[in-house]
């Protein structure tokens, strides 16, 4: 009775004990500030630099003070629209990023499809990669006027820009992630006796998952890099027409702005693609 009574309290007082625990340790702050700090400081010496250099007389560019003062009012009110292209920040990252949506969309699923063709038959990859590897070294506007001639439109065409500009790195990733699967896989599928579709399902996506989404992830990147280009020639409301007319406003403290929350904005794109990839891959994907 004593021993278990003796046991009963132990487990409590370390049961206590766990409870008392703090969330925040000083492991934790110790991490969190490695990860926060050297970017932070490093920051703090690039504008300093900056406000320093451009803050001589005849330097081209503002320093960060006069962006702030001069952009005040598309940053603290990004929601604004006065109809027409006069709008705030935020409506055209929306239309942008709406563009950069379908597209990329549409890229991904042509993208691993025919990667996966092209990993998975010999007459495919001896047929279709010499064309795919011509192709992917055209620049991203050089399909512009192309688009434009076919579609007549400006929206199609920045959305056709987008698909052909990030489909290459998905096909060639996911071919390649194809290619890599184990015998092992294809020899158990054989014996299970797996159709074309189970075998694509169960065997080949998850295998070259973490193939995959490093295609995406510098699918998207380009995807990004993309429509800002293609808007500053198609107009309309967009993020990269919001620089170009900037420029012919000779307002560049909002090009700047502008630049800041295109840097961003792709970082997130990434981060974004990069954890539904660790999710979808349970770690194997780096994120």
């Amino acid at each position: 009775m004593a021993v278990g009574t003796t046991l009963g309290g132990l487990a409590a007082t370390r049961k206590g004990e766990g409870a008392r625990r703090p969330l925040v340790t000083a492991a934790s702050l110790k991490g969190f500030a490695a990860r926060v700090v050297p970017p932070l400081v490093v920051l703090a010496l690039f504008l300093l630099l900056w406000e320093v250099l451009c803050q001589r007389p005849g330097a081209g560019l503002p320093p960060p003070s006069r962006v702030l003062a001069e952009a005040h009012d598309i940053i603290v009110d990004p929601f604004y629209d006065n109809g027409g292209t006069d709008k705030g920040l935020f409506w055209h990252i929306s239309a942008s990023l709406q563009r950069v949506a379908l597209g990329f969309t549409l890229a991904a699923i042509a993208g691993i499809l025919l990667g996966t063709l092209v990993g998975q038959s010999e007459w495919a990859m001896r047929g279709l990669d010499p064309i795919f590897q011509v192709l992917r070294t055209i620049p991203p506007l050089a399909w512009l006027p192309l688009s434009l001639a076919a579609f007549r439109d400006g929206q199609p065409s920045a959305i056709f820009v987008i698909f052909i500009t990030s489909i290459w790195p998905i096909i060639i990733n996911t071919a390649v992630g194809i290619r890599n699967i184990p015998q092992d896989y294809r020899n158990v599928a054989a014996v299970l006796r797996l159709n074309a579709f189970e075998f694509f399902g169960k065997v080949m996506l998850p295998s070259a998952a973490p193939y995959i989404f490093t295609g995406l992830r510098i699918g998207v990147g380009l995807s990004w890099l993309a429509i800002v280009a293609a808007e500053m020639l198609i107009g309309g409301v967009g993020i990269g027409f919001f620089i170009w007319d900037a420029w012919n406003s000779s307002h560049i403290s909002e090009i700047i702005v502008a630049l800041v929350y295109v840097g961003v904005i792709g970082f997130v794109l990434d981060r974004l693609v990069a954890f539904v990839g660790h999710l979808v891959t349970r770690g194997t994907a780096t994120a």
